[in-house]
């Protein structure tokens, strides 16, 4: 007998789509949603527009690892519902095919998914949050270009202020540029030109030399009478502030990665309140992954509508689930890692919780006749759908018998 079976990769095709399509959409949307903020805080801070894909690009992993469990759970969920309502379930079941046997592919898909979640976790979300934090401090520092923003004066070590009218050509030629220059004697040169462009110096990284064409510049010192000098082009050397470099990996728990939360974690040279932090950490990112492989039979028992019924209601309660644990896992780490709760009560206490929960609704759908998982659910939701349809046929009704009034020609 082959491993795989023809059930087996129809069940596979099944799976396999929707879930790669839920995944796509899920972390398009969170993408997209992150994408709109960036372009308004990398215009805002005045940045270069290819930083925004940089930073998204470091948030990937984490919208990943939210997005893959749930891609997972709908994929394994819509394929056995459409088997389910197109009475295809029926016939595996009748020829003796148990719920758990039409699992075998789904878990092996689960298995592959919570090996890859579980290095994105540990591993490479970590880094990725350490670099998207670097490109953010850089943004605001001033180290990707950011520093001068057109149309505003802009402050240089105290003694120059700066101001540029507009930009062409990606930023290499500023038009209507005005520059006041002080220095410790108190002589004051106020300069404007039409044009002009930065250029860097080989020998002196930390000066850039504005270069300028067609201007005039006023000169104004103490006791003496202001001049006027006229000029085709004329360099102005300014110096570029000091930009201290970002801090070292590992200010917070979220840059750790696995092995260094358990170094730090259970560390006894450490104090109590950051060993505490990462075993909250550690414990939060371990309890999340560990948590899909109750995700297909989350997804079989929420799957199956009532008989003759095509209810999409499993679909809703299956995504509050997912959503809400997660909810509660964040809390959770939060509360534990400042010390209040113990984070192994904390963090694995709601996942035994849901676990039982979920394996006592997949023992109703799998091994009761007949056995419904949120059976009282589908009926609750069903009387209230026919008092809505009765309410609004009866609005109906009067509405009708009312009397029409009559337009005059």
């Amino acid at each position: 007998m082959k491993f795989f079976s023809a059930i087996d990769r129809y069940i596979f095709r099944l799976v396999l789509m929707p879930m790669l399509g839920i995944f796509v959409l899920a972390a398009s949307l969170l993408v997209l949603d992150k994408m709109l903020r960036l372009f308004d805080f990398v215009a805002t801070e005045g940045g270069p527009i290819g930083v925004v894909f940089k930073m998204l690009v470091n948030l990937l992993p984490e919208y990943a690892s939210l997005a893959i469990p749930l891609g997972l759970m709908l994929g394994i969920l819509l394929a056995f519902r459409k088997l389910a309502t197109s009475s295809e379930l029926d016939v595996m079941r009748a020829v003796g095919l148990s719920y758990t046997r039409l699992l075998r592919v789904p878990y092996m898909i689960t298995i592959v998914l919570v090996a890859v979640n579980f290095a994105i976790v540990g591993y490479l979300q970590p880094l990725s949050r350490y670099y998207y934090e670097e490109l953010n401090y850089e943004l605001k520092s001033g180290a990707l270009g950011a520093s001068i923003k057109v149309g505003e004066f802009t402050t240089l070590k105290d003694r120059i202020a700066l101001r540029i009218e507009r930009s062409e050509d990606d930023g290499r030629r500023l038009l209507g540029i005005f520059a006041r220059v002080a220095n410790n004697k108190g002589q004051v040169l106020s300069i404007s030109a039409r044009e002009g462009s930065f250029l860097a110096l080989r020998e002196r990284p930390d000066t850039i030399i504005l270069r300028l064409k067609e201007g005039q510049i006023i000169q104004d010192q103490p006791g003496a009478q202001a001049r006027v000098l006229t000029f085709t082009r004329h360099d102005l050397p300014i110096d570029l502030p000091a930009i201290e470099r970002f801090r070292q990996r590992g200010e917070g728990d979220r840059e750790y990665l696995l092995p260094e939360l358990l170094r730090v974690g259970w560390s006894e040279e450490l104090p109590k309140s950051e060993r505490v932090s990462s075993q909250a950490n550690f414990n939060y990112r371990v309890v999340e992954v560990v948590m899909m492989l109750l995700l297909p039979l989350l997804s079989v028992a929420l799957a199956i509508p009532p008989k003759r019924s095509t209810s999409s209601l499993g679909l809703f309660v299956s995504i509050v689930m997912v959503v809400a644990y997660h909810k509660i896992n964040q809390y959770a780490n939060d509360v534990a890692s400042l010390g209040r709760v113990d984070p192994i009560l904390a963090l694995w206490g709601p996942f035994l919780f849901f676990a039982v929960m979920i394996l006592w609704m997949y023992y109703r759908v799998a091994y009761v006749p007949g056995g419904q998982a949120i059976g009282w659910l589908e009926k609750a939701a069903e009387t209230v759908g026919k008092k809505l349809k009765s309410l609004l046929r009866r609005r109906r009704g009067v509405a009708s018998l009312l009397p029409v009034s009559a337009t005059p020609n």
